[in-house]
């Protein structure tokens, strides 16, 4: 016959059964969550770009000023892009549209050099806002029209891409975007 165990046996083994259990739990139900296909989805303002889009793969050229292409991928270090595409006639709301980006780029504070300021199209006609455009953004004019299903149809208006460091597009912002909802979405991927 064998021998009844003692109680403090028994809840010793009891209590390592539970310590196991609590972290076997968690992965159990990750493993059957992403077996089933569940994503978590964050609350972000943009669009999110699907398909998704890889700049660099789909050799999407942006031609600078000085005849040069727009590195997708920066040669120094990672960082991400904020594309303003701007339509027709840029005049004074898209130019304060644009004032509102760059402004929620320097409340990056330190992080402000992971992120790179693009603008796309034809720039401002004010020679002064001209000038102070170039103070915070590079500009561009896209080469093969790859990116005028994100550019705004109306006249005056400014919509965003933020890029990944990778060249993959993140999300979209159509004209008419929350400001304050941009800015949360760089504080949450610049960190």
């Amino acid at each position: 016959m064998s021998t009844p165990t003692p109680p403090s046996l028994k809840a010793s083994r009891l209590k390592l059964l539970a310590i196991m259990a609590v972290f076997a739990l968690p992965i159990i139900a990750a493993g059957v969550l992403t077996f089933t296909g569940w994503q978590p989805s964050g609350k972000g303002y943009g669009q999110p770009i699907q398909p998704q889009r890889n700049f660099v793969d789909e050799h999407l050229r942006v031609t600078l000023a000085d005849g040069h292409d727009y590195a997708w991928r920066d040669p120094e270090e990672p960082r991400m892009t904020l594309v303003a595409l701007a339509g027709p006639d840029c005049a004074a709301r898209c130019f304060e549209t644009l004032t509102g980006m760059a402004k929620a780029w320097v409340t990056l504070n330190r992080n402000q050099k992971r992120l790179r300021l693009l603008y796309v199209g034809e720039p401002p006609a004010d020679a002064g806002r001209l000038d102070a455009m170039k103070s915070f953004w590079t500009l561009g004019r896209d080469a093969g029209g790859k990116l005028d299903a994100f550019r705004p149809q109306a006249s005056d208006s400014v919509s965003a891409l933020l890029v990944e460091s990778n060249g993959t597009a993140l999300a979209y912002y159509p004209a008419g975007f929350d400001g304050t909802g941009l800015l949360r979405d760089m504080h949450k991927v610049i960190k």
